[in-house]
């Protein structure tokens, strides 16, 4: 028997209802058990993510199962009676696509999306396993058709004999994808196994995959996942980890904007007065004035010599050779380096300070402290801060690195033969405070946005990059504050934009409720884990491609690594097994086993002394 016959063994109803692309079948009567032997093989009827065919001549149109109910169920919701015959099992499938089986060739011409409907009466029937692996190699096989091979597989296709499952990464990339799982499912393993993938993919069919991938890990769990080809960069390590290793980063204070600078500085729960604002914008701006050489630097005391132009003594003025156009055209918001001695000077020396007669004196203390005092001892504390070292070192003319040397830990050059092949960059947030994360991923997702802005066209087709945000409801949250509130507008620039420039978007989260609709709403790929939350599943439902919402109702019961795999990266929706890992290419994110650490006697008072000695040092 040849694949896609019309067998009446395989026949298991008939449609009642078609309402466009969803159809409701009543299942024959012969049909006792929800499963049909055929060829030695058990298929299991009606589950729900199963795929079911319609015949018409050599064209077939296929559908998924999405919902499984007797007819008297659906009497009882309508409030009408119930006669004796309504015992009727109907079944709801979402037609998908539709393709036609070339017999000579042995091939299914697929295409996605249905134009000839089905009537009612007419038959449905089940799936064979070797019909199932045909009709995923030959969606496939629709994705690309050009020398470089965008198709990676990462996965297996339950219920088709283990076939394998390609994502196309140009699109899934390309157009954003979000990871959405409950804690548990084996959501960070599935970012692994995608990126594991990834790397050991031959686009050509002879070099290997170098991926441009940076990864914002707030956990400090993928470290140990991609060994040699990844960089790890730690923001700060306050116990001295075990797992130590990468570098510390570079990722000076003057790559901020003033927005991002202003929040670090007075921050959401302090006076927020627009002169406060005001205050550190001024400063942040005559500061890269003064190292851009277009001004001279703010004095260092007062008694200097009072401006004689009438403006004020904060304003900048030109310095000798300099047109006064150069600095009302001056961009603020640029990543220039500056001075935060020039930044303090400015504040207290020009701020600060008012015009008696030809000379510059200090403002009363009752104004001073009202308007200066706070923001420069917060100043003071975050420079003395030893977890954001990295972030506040004074910017010197020399010893700085400059905004290349910055850009280059995240994208480096990649060189014909070399071995290296360090893709992967992690950037290691765990032990830092809310108040600096935020600033520090947002200022990375801007620099990146920025980076591909200012490229041409031939460099962006070079350059792709893959921004990976776990934690994505930290960032974006659908309510209320952002616990990283300066990421906030930078990864939505991205999702919204970020396309056009080569620079896509992964979204990780156990709490798609609790993600930004706006933000989850541009991804075109998903990769859904178990979700065991109602809400959560009700929040997929309606952002789910292909029609498909009916699909959440298997995600409370997939498996370990079982997941629905749905959208532009995918060939088809289907609901999928991830690939299995060795056990150093798993994030480090395992639970606690309690029964195993309570069989022993726990710490000794020795080791208690170390840990306290980390709390205190």
């Amino acid at each position: 028997m040849a694949n896609f016959d019309l067998v009446p063994d395989l026949k298991i109803g008939n449609i009642v209802e078609v309402s466009g692309t969803t159809i409701r079948i009543e299942l024959s009567g012969d049909v006792t058990e929800l499963t049909r032997s055929h060829e030695g093989r058990v298929y299991p009827i009606g589950q729900i993510g199963s795929t079911v065919k319609i015949h018409f001549g050599r064209r077939l149109v296929f559908g998924f199962v999405t919902l499984l109910r007797m007819r008297s169920e659906e009497l009882i919701e309508q409030g009408q009676p119930i006669p004796p015959e309504a015992d009727q099992r109907l079944m709801e499938v979402e037609l998908f696509a539709e393709g036609v089986w070339q017999g000579v060739n042995g091939t299914l011409k697929f295409t996605r999306g249905v134009s000839t409907y089905p009537l009612p009466r007419q038959g449905v029937y089940l799936l064979t396993r070797d019909e199932a692996v045909d009709l995923y190699k030959s969606a496939e096989g629709q994705l690309h058709d050009e020398a470089i091979d965008p198709l990676v597989p990462f996965a297996t296709y339950v219920g088709a004999d283990s076939a394998r499952c390609r994502a196309n990464i140009d699109k899934m990339f390309g157009m954003h994808c979000a990871v959405l799982g409950s804690t548990g499912s084996g959501k960070s393993g599935a970012v692994a196994a995608l990126l594991h993938s990834v790397l050991e993919h031959k686009p050509n069919g002879a070099d290997l995959c170098r991926p441009r991938i940076i990864i914002i890990d707030p956990h400090g769990e993928y470290g140990q996942a991609f060994g040699e080809r990844a960089i790890v960069y730690r923001a700060y390590d306050p116990i001295g980890h075990e797992q130590a290793q990468g570098e510390a980063v570079k990722l000076p204070y003057w790559l901020m904007s003033a927005d991002e600078f202003r929040l670090l500085v007075i921050g959401k729960t302090e006076f927020e007065a627009t002169s406060q604002n005001n205050v550190i914008y001024k400063a942040i701006t005559y500061a890269r004035l003064v190292a851009a050489e277009l001004v001279d630097p703010s004095p260092s005391s007062y008694g200097g010599a009072a401006p004689s132009d009438g403006g004020n003594p904060d304003d900048p003025r030109p310095k000798a050779g300099v047109q006064s156009q150069q600095i009302i055209e001056f961009d603020r918001d640029k990543p220039r380096p500056f001075s935060l001695d020039e930044l303090v000077n400015h504040i207290t020396y020009l701020q600060g300070a008012r015009a008696k007669g030809a000379v510059l004196e200090r403002i009363p203390d009752g104004d001073f402290t009202k308007n200066f005092k706070s923001i420069l001892d917060k100043l003071a504390i975050l420079r003395r801060d030893p977890r954001i070292s990295f972030l506040m070192a004074n910017w010197e003319t020399a010893a700085s690195p400059s905004l290349a040397q910055v850009l280059t830990q995240f994208i480096s050059e990649t060189q014909a033969g070399d071995d290296s092949k360090k893709d992967i960059r992690i950037l290691d947030i765990s032990g830092l405070p809310n108040e600096v994360a935020g600033p520090l991923a947002g200022m990375i997702a801007r620099l990146m946005f920025q980076y591909k802005l200012y490229q041409t066209t031939d460099e962006r087709k070079k350059d792709p990059m893959l921004l990976v945000c776990e934690e994505a409801h930290r960032y974006v949250p659908d309510r209320g504050e952002a616990e990283y509130a300066t990421a906030q507008i930078a990864i939505r620039k991205i999702a919204r934009e970020g396309r056009k420039y080569g620079l896509g978007l992964m979204l990780v989260s156990q709490r798609p409720a609790d993600v930004e609709s706006t933000v989850i709403s541009q991804c075109g790929t998903w990769l859904v884990l178990r979700l065991t939350n109602q809400t959560d599943q009700q929040h997929v439902a309606r952002f789910l491609p292909d029609g498909l919402s009916g699909m959440t109702k298997a995600l409370p019961n997939l498996a370990q690594q079982e997941a629905i795999f749905v959208g532009e990266g995918a060939s088809l929706p289907a609901r999928v097994r991830i690939r299995d890992l060795t056990s150093n290419q798993l994030p480090r994110s395992q639970s606690a086993k309690f029964a195993e650490g309570w069989a022993g006697l726990g710490l000794s008072n020795a080791e208690l002394d170390v840990v306290a000695g980390r709390m205190v040092s």
